[in-house]
């Protein structure tokens, strides 16, 4: 094998790793404001998280709520998760709207109603609380 084919074959293997861990995951949108006006107005009830690549919060929350999801598959059969890029839309209208004070803050929604938040959380016990009446609404 040459190096080019070696280079190919590693990229393709790196880039299809992930899928089955993803496969399992459920409902995951990636935020756009389309698409969250599209999931409220299906009445659909969305957790948005509002995180950073860069943040050790938000990777603490992130672990929590994966933890959850795999434990209960009923938070991915209920429940549309939608991440946020934090570096991406800090400055944006939604971010005013909610009066999200800073990433790793984590807020559920259904329609026109705000049904909780975390803000810098990572204890499980409020998390998955938080789930709970997500998927309780």
């Amino acid at each position: 094998m040459n190096r080019r084919d070696f280079m190919i074959a590693t990229a393709a293997i790196s880039l299809a790793a992930p899928l089955p861990a993803m496969a399992g995951m459920g409902k995951d949108v990636a935020y756009t404001p389309e698409a969250l006006q599209t999931a409220l107005a299906d009445g659909q009830t969305v957790f948005l998280d509002f995180k950073a690549s860069w943040c050790t919060t938000c990777a603490a929350q992130g672990r929590v709520i994966e933890a959850l999801r795999e434990e209960d598959p009923a938070y991915d059969a209920g429940i549309t998760f939608m991440p946020v890029d934090w570096d991406e839309w800090k400055d944006s209208q939604i971010v005013t709207d909610l009066n999200v004070p800073r990433r790793s803050t984590l807020i559920v929604l259904r329609g026109d109603q705000e049904l909780g938040r975390i803000i810098a959380g990572t204890a499980q016990k409020d998390i998955k609380a938080l789930l709970d009446r997500a998927l309780q609404a």
